[in-house]
């Protein structure tokens, strides 16, 4: 019988994360996995990043996680989406080659000091007075002080091909059906989520003349902090898409789909839908856009974006034939959907420890997500918060005004999801003040004092924030004469002439100025990074919203800073319907802003309760 700290289930993206974490800070972790060699597998698209994906990368690269570093070793196309709109909503994005990254992560980790990989199936928890104390496995007993379960769509898998399906984790993988009843039997509440993946092409077989063509950023921008420079070739995408042919094809075929026919009875992705939902759904569209990503540098594989589907595999056939470019190309693997189980997620703290079961987490689609980043962000978490338990420290909890991972966090243990949950700018109400581009200066500092970030990366955040000290010092103090140079330089820049002398913060505030243009205008403080200039130009520009957002937070850090403590009674509460006792009853909210935001509790009761508080002993109120 093996003894350890902390054990991980699962070999994937949050799996990854909780490991190394574990690992990193002490502690002596065993990783479960049915394979070493899917350690890192990327099941669907060949990307990381995207419109509020981009930003929980950045988030977990300044705590010390490894996606971003990794995706930036392995990528081979890098995108700024948004690029043209407010720094809030601009979000990182870069293909990447995936089997280069499942050996990059791989490699990690086998190196990694006081992780320990296993190849062994977790069939039962071992737990006694609510308490986890290891695992059975189909290799025998393994004990561990904290368990991370992070199955991906495992948990009693089951694929669909048309009217066909079988049981699985991912295709050729076998699901995990024992740990999935024993959930059940412990008494977790349970729920059903579908999810599906693209065909893959071969692209020697692929009409590019036909397709518009999609490069990269001419300057890559890196997901890490660390990263300094990317210099190499990048790989085009490309896009096509879908027309009246192949619509009528799907809709001729929807009885021989499992999502049409009843077979599929869970709920599916709504921001990624499959390209059967998007006909049906979207009747009136007479197209819809398919890109073409490549997997890799020196493969073959090119996914098929956009065309996420369960059809048989002959239908499939004919849609790709039906869709200009790809009339002769050749599958080398057809999509597929796939429903698995997931804990509700409202059953979890913000640490992601279960409130059932003591010393137990869970993490990435088992609550709920879909996304490779959805899942790295949580398995850093649960991985700290293990670590921590193990270690004897305060819980990690990071609140919806410091992260995007904030965000995710609070709105799957808060609100909980009744559909997978994908992160997007939207869902972030302080998205001015926590943007990808600021994610060290919010979060490196944390990751500093937990042990994960180096004494060299933070040591460079500290020269940031000096230097943005200092060039905000320089602008204010530093002035413009409207000269005749001065004002042609002006003019050529779309801008009004100066009538007056100005500072430089002055000038940067108009919309047709950049840090780059207000250089050809005065010469810019020197010893200043690039990065550190970007800050300064974003503070100045958006001076007066994010002095506005930054009220709110202080009125949404009241509420957070006022604690409701474990095991607080509330059947007692008067004035507060039974409704919302039992709701703060069953959700066990930690302070009045996690219980303001439970569906169904009013103002009123928040106000009650504070005044509940305030007649208690002094500690409850802090």
């Amino acid at each position: 019988m093996d003894n350890f700290e902390v054990m991980v289930i699962g070999a994937g993206h949050a799996g990854i994360e909780a490991s190394l974490a574990c690992a990193r800070l002490g502690v002596k972790t065993i990783m479960l996995t049915l394979d070493i060699n899917s350690i890192g597998r990327m099941s669907c698209n060949p990307a990381i990043g995207g419109v509020g994906k981009g930003q929980l990368v950045k988030d977990l690269d300044a705590l010390g996680g490894a996606m971003g570093v990794a995706a930036d070793a392995c990528a081979i196309q890098f995108r700024i989406l948004n690029s043209s709109r407010g720094a809030a909503v601009q979000s990182s994005r870069a293909q990447i080659d995936m089997r280069k990254y499942s050996r990059y992560m791989q490699k990690l980790l086998l190196h990694q000091k006081n992780l320990f990989i296993k190849e062994a199936q977790a069939y039962k928890l071992i737990v006694s007075d609510g308490k986890v104390s290891g695992v059975i496995t189909d290799k025998g007993v393994i004990r561990a002080g904290c368990v991370i379960i992070c199955p991906g769509t495992f948990l009693d898998g089951l694929i669909h091909v048309g009217l066909k399906h079988f049981s699985g984790g991912r295709i050729n993988e076998p699901a995990c059906l024992a740990l999935a009843d024993n959930l059940k039997e412990l008494g977790f509440s349970i729920l059903r989520f579908k999810t599906g993946t693209c065909p893959r092409l071969d692209k020697n077989t692929i009409s590019y003349s036909q397709l518009i063509r999609q490069d990269g950023d001419l300057i890559p921008k890196s997901f890490s902090f660390s990263t300094k420079n990317i210099k190499r070739k990048q790989v085009p995408c490309y896009i096509t898409y879908t027309n009246k042919k192949t619509h009528q094809i799907i809709r001729n075929n929807l009885n021989r789909s499992p999502l049409y026919s009843g077979i599929i009875k869970a709920t599916g992705v709504r921001y990624c839908p499959s390209i059967e939902d998007k006909i049906v759904k979207f009747a009136d569209k007479e197209r819809h856009q398919v890109f073409l990503e490549p997997e890799g540098e020196r493969v073959n594989d090119i996914y098929l974006n956009g065309v996420s589907t369960s059809l048989p595999e002959d239908v499939q056939l004919e849609i790709l034939h039906s869709i200009e470019g790809l009339e002769k190309a050749k599958v080398i693997r057809f999509g597929y959907g796939i429903e698995h189980l997931v804990v509700e997620p409202t059953q979890l703290y913000p640490t992601l420890e279960t409130k059932l079961i003591k010393n137990l987490y869970l993490a990435g689609q088992i609550n709920g997500t879909t996304g490779y980043e959805e899942a790295a962000a949580q398995g850093l978490i649960a991985g700290i918060n293990a670590a921590g338990r193990i270690n004897k420290k305060e819980p990690f909890i990071l609140d919806r005004t410091s992260s995007y991972i904030g965000v995710l966090i609070d709105d799957l243990t808060t609100k909980g999801t009744l559909e997978p949950y994908r992160m997007f700018t939207s869902r972030v109400e302080y998205r001015l003040i926590i943007r990808e581009d600021n994610a060290d200066l919010r979060l490196a500092k944390m990751g500093f004092d937990l042990g994960l970030v180096s004494k060299n990366d933070y040591q460079r955040t500290e020269k940031k924030i000096k230097g943005i000290k200092e060039g905000l010092v320089f602008l204010k103090n530093s002035r413009v004469k409207p000269t005749k140079s001065i004002n042609t330089k002006l003019a050529r820049l779309n801008c009004a002439p100066l009538k007056r002398v100005v500072s430089l913060e002055e000038l940067l505030k108009r919309p047709q100025i950049s840090i780059k243009d207000l250089s050809l205008l005065h010469k810019l403080k020197p010893g200043i990074s690039e990065s550190a200039w970007q800050q300064v130009a974003i503070g100045v520009k958006y001076a007066g919203f994010i002095q506005r957002q930054s009220r709110d937070v202080e009125r949404f850090k009241h509420l957070e800073k006022i604690r409701l403590p474990l095991g607080f009674d509330y059947s007692g509460l008067s004035g507060i319907s039974r409704e919302i006792r039992e709701k703060l009853a069953k959700f066990k909210p930690l302070n009045l802003g996690q219980a303001s935001r439970i569906s169904g509790i009013t103002p009123v009761a928040i106000s009650l309760l504070m005044v509940y508080l305030k007649k208690l002993k002094g500690e409850t109120v802090s």
